[in-house]
């Protein structure tokens, strides 16, 4: 374990919350606790913490909108825990920003392990990554793109925040601009850290990106659709037919 590891738990279920609170520390950990998102982002705001176990269901503010909120500001660790076996929730929680997702009833040895792989990962990153340099890129007409805050900036004033992979599918975009991408080579560019996404991720993210973009999806013009190849991305929108 890494020395002085600290841990966030935010659970609303007092169980829950005890039970994980109560193992890692047994473990060794220094742990803070929370029944809300609310409470979980003033105490991330006084003191930093290096992974946070954050419960989906929450009153108020859930777990996926923290974890969003949370990955544009902070290489935190996240982990995910969800009562739910649902596919789709644990691909919208992964490309929000989350690095694990686990399924109440959960082994807490399991969840120590990843916890200490994840801190581990984290704090190693957080070694040999210099601070990034503000940067805003133009991604097509009228849009760019502020990299570090991680949302598109419109000539009209309007600000639109990018979920982890939102940001992570337009930047391999950008990369390869003309291009048609296979969606194997859009899913080389979009691995979080440990998670394994699949073709349908690439898909629900290209209809989000294309939406935040302001693309029409019946009649795309800056993500296009070649139909058996892929996607491609194209910077100077094609004029409408």
């Amino acid at each position: 374990m890494p020395l002085d590891a600290k841990v966030l738990v935010v659970d609303d279920d007092a169980v829950t919350r005890a039970c994980l609170v109560n193992y890692f520390v047994a473990e060794g950990y220094e742990v803070r606790e929370s029944a809300t998102a609310e409470d979980a982002e003033q105490q991330l705001a006084a003191e930093m913490v290096d992974l946070v176990l954050l419960d989906i269901r929450l009153p108020r503010k859930d777990g996926l909108t923290l974890t969003r909120e949370l990955r544009v500001r902070s290489d935190v660790g996240i982990i995910l825990v969800s009562g739910r076996q649902d596919e789709v929730e644990r691909i919208i929680g992964l490309e929000c920003g989350a690095d694990e997702y686990v399924t109440k009833p959960f082994n807490p040895r399991e969840i120590l392990a990843r916890a200490k792989n994840l801190i581990r990962r984290v704090r190693h990153a957080g070694l040999h990554s210099p601070p990034p340099a503000r940067v805003v890129v133009p991604v097509c007409e009228g849009c760019a793109l502020d990299d570090d805050g991680r949302q598109l900036c419109f000539e009209d004033g309007e600000l639109c925040a990018l979920t982890e992979g939102e940001f992570q599918l337009l930047r391999a975009f950008l990369a390869h601009p003309g291009q048609t991408m296979s969606r194997d080579a859009l899913l080389d560019q979009i691995r979080n850290r440990e998670w394994v996404p699949s073709d349908r991720t690439v898909d629900v993210l290209v209809g989000r990106l294309r939406r935040k973009l302001r693309d029409d999806a019946a009649n795309p013009r800056v993500i296009l659709t070649v139909h058996g190849a892929g996607y491609r991305f194209s910077p100077t929108p094609r004029p409408r037919a």
